[in-house]
């Protein structure tokens, strides 16, 4: 059928994919450079922001780069860090681990607490009174090449399929969007990035990139509760040795809290559900006092980044570039990566700037690919690359003390004892069967405390057309029911913080259902199921979350 549509198609000088810091940094940064570059930035959500979700804790390190005077400007950003706090939590209590053992770029001093999503509408802002074209409520679907194989522009704005793939009455081609460049900023587990680092084998020599899934909800607490600028991780209770992770809990203003978990996706119990464990933890005492007498206001869910340096993989091929956590910058220890989403958004346009006025056009932007492995995001992802192998292979016990040794001596000397751990296996690759484990006998949700997912769903605003095909794809039909199901207990049914899975049915009547209305875009399918049978692409434009300030 594609190659039977005709598209319309207009050129720019880059073409940008994704509305978050990254592409926004790249898309500021072009017209800083030279105002008269033709620059066009395509965000899926319904508007820039609906789609972010962060903690966020803001390394301003970024921002400072590309617009230093921010704070000026009226960027949203008005909580700085007040209070850091490190806890290890067991069922009943917790022991507060001191900050001062820690390298000093682990403390939080310095850095804001804030909505990334009302972040990212400020920079749509200030890039739309820059001259770039932002264009939001349009999936980019494909990738278009070039007769030498150069990725040369996207193809975004389809809408109006049947169920069946098929034009629908209202079906609307959409257009070729064309550039000298076009840089992917999709964040985690994007689909043009996976096909790039596919296609161009981007990932040769590099260790499986690792992703955790973070789940967040936004709550208004008692005003007596309440301490804006405080920011307490914690680690231990409900996971313990089942999985690595923990939770954040962040006060910014007006009452409200980010209350958040993360379960590493290299978990092996098939049986593990990470959205209960969630849900579980806020019945921890300390986190049940805090929220006792609050309200929930929002619900979202996101997957992570976690490989770090070891699993960066090549970032430019013929014509395109990887930005932020489309190729994987956070900084797992610091739980951060927005500040290197940024400086890899301007670092890129600064690179294809300098392309572009050198008559370039289509090849591969070196400048931007050695800017990164040997510069500030470099000297943040380095320092601490061995912390996330530590906790995988030895557990947090063990990992603590080593991975604290590790990142001092590499803050000292610049050098490790440790060399660069390898990660091993992928997510999907550490799922055990399920006959070596025994299921989890969860508490049910109490409607006050703790929820059920299609309750919690609903507080995610998402919605999608449901004429549309499922964007949510399976390889083979039967592999859920044949395979997954006797071998892992389907953990899609559980790994899904959205309740998108389904078995319906027993024995020779099971049947896997895919409720793809609920998908709040969080990429842990296609990341986490063990026959790696899912293909997560994406729905037409604007469907999907719509997060208000997450």
């Amino acid at each position: 059928m594609a190659e039977a549509i005709e598209r319309e198609s207009m050129e720019y000088d880059v073409v940008i994919v994704g509305g978050g810091p990254a592409g926004l940094s790249a898309a500021i940064r072009l017209k800083q450079l030279d105002p008269d570059l033709s620059v066009v930035l395509l965000e899926k959500g319904s508007e820039v922001g609906a789609h972010i979700l962060s903690g966020a804790v803001l390394d301003p390190s970024g921002l400072d780069a590309l617009i230093p005077d921010w704070k000026e400007r009226g960027a949203p950003i008005t909580v700085p860090v007040r209070h850091d706090n490190f806890l290890i939590l067991g069922e009943a209590g917790s022991l507060r681990i001191p900050n001062w053992p820690m390298p000093p770029f682990m403390h939080n001093h310095g850095n804001y607490i804030v909505s990334m999503g009302n972040v990212c509408r400020w920079m749509a802002e200030q890039a739309e009174a820059l001259g770039v074209e932002v264009f939001p409520g349009m999936a980019c679907s494909a990738l278009v090449y070039g007769p030498g194989g150069e990725v040369k522009g996207v193809v975004a704005g389809e809408m109006g399929l049947n169920a069946d793939g098929t034009p629908g009455p209202q079906y609307e081609p959409g257009m070729e969007l064309l550039g000298k460049y076009v840089l992917l900023g999709e964040g985690v587990r994007g689909s043009l990035s996976k096909e790039v680092i596919a296609k161009y084998d981007l990932s040769a020599g590099k260790e499986p990139q690792k992703f955790g899934i973070g789940i967040k909800e936004i709550w208004e607490i008692d005003p007596d509760k309440h301490r804006e600028g405080t920011v307490t991780h914690t680690m231990g209770w409900p996971l313990g040795n089942a999985a690595g992770g923990g939770s954040f809990i962040y006060h910014l203003e007006n009452n409200q809290v980010y209350v958040g978990f993360v379960v590493h996706l290299n978990y092996k119990n098939p049986y593990l559900f990470p959205y209960m464990e969630f849900q579980r933890f806020k019945h921890h005492p300390m986190v049940a006092d805090l929220l006792k007498g609050g309200k929930r206001v929002a619900y979202g869910s996101r997957a992570i980044t976690e490989g770090g340096w070891q699993s960066l993989p090549k970032l430019v091929a013929p014509g395109v570039a990887l930005l932020g956590c489309s190729a994987g910058m956070v900084n797992v220890p610091r739980i951060k990566g927005n500040h290197n989403a940024m400086l890899s958004g301007k670092t890129a346009a600064e690179a294809a700037h300098a392309a572009i006025k050198a008559g370039r056009q289509g090849d591969e932007l070196t400048g931007y690919e050695t800017d990164v492995r040997s510069g500030p995001i470099a000297k943040d992802l380095k320092p601490v690359r061995n912390m996330k192998p530590l906790w995988s292979k030895l557990g947090l016990a063990a990992a603590l003390p080593l991975g604290g040794f590790d990142m001092w001596t590499n803050a000292l000397t610049g050098l490790s004892l440790f060399g660069t751990l390898k990660h091993g296996k992928t997510d999907a690759a550490s799922t055990g069967k399920a006959k070596d484990f025994k299921p989890i006998d969860y508490p049910r949700p109490d409607g006050v405390l703790s929820f059920d997912r299609l309750t919690n769903v609903a507080f995610s605003f998402t919605n999608h057309e449901e004429s549309q095909p499922a964007h949510l794809k399976l390889k083979d039909p039967s592999i859920p029911i044949a395979v997954n199901l006797p071998e892992y207990a389907e953990p899609a049914q559980r790994y899904c913080p959205a309740g998108v899975y389904e078995v319906i049915g027993e024995g020779a009547e099971a049947r896997f259902q895919i409720n793809f209305q609920n998908c709040v875009h969080c990429k842990t399918c296609d990341i986490k199921d063990p026959s790696q049978n899912i293909n997560w692409t994406t729905p037409q434009g604007g469907d999907g979350p719509n997060y208000p300030n997450m």
